[in-house]
């Protein structure tokens, strides 16, 4: 049974930083690539960013570039998103998603992601 579990979200001040992390159990974590996804009220679930099995590649929304970093630690199954700069619009809930099939390259398309975590909440205020 895989259960991912995010932690980290919270209040910050537009301009401010959080680190989220998620924890992942249930396959081998390392098989997988590994993705943050957010939606804010009123809207439908958007990609974040993306990161291989490996770690090597990753990939970002056009809205995040440059502020946000994902990053994975394969020996402790755990994947994570630096957040810095944040702005009043990144306020949303955020999830960690693995994506269903191993040895697969990343995507920022959701529906190729067959797990999810239970999300957590992230508020920026301006």
């Amino acid at each position: 049974q895989v259960q991912l579990v995010e932690s980290g979200g919270g209040w910050v001040q537009a301009g401010g930083s959080l680190r989220l992390s998620c924890a992942a159990s249930g396959r081998t974590f390392s098989n997988y690539v590994m993705g943050w996804f957010r939606q804010a009220p009123g809207k439908e679930r958007e990609f974040v960013a993306t990161i291989s099995s490996g770690g090597v590649n990753t990939a970002y929304a056009d809205s995040v570039k440059g502020r946000f970093t994902i990053s994975r630690d394969n020996a402790k199954n755990m994947v994570y998103l630096q957040m810095s700069s944040l702005k009043p619009e990144d306020t949303a809930v955020y999830y960690c998603a693995q994506r269903a099939l191993a040895w697969r390259g990343i995507t920022s398309t959701r529906g190729e992601y067959g797990y999810w975590g239970q999300g957590t909440q992230v508020t920026v205020s301006s």
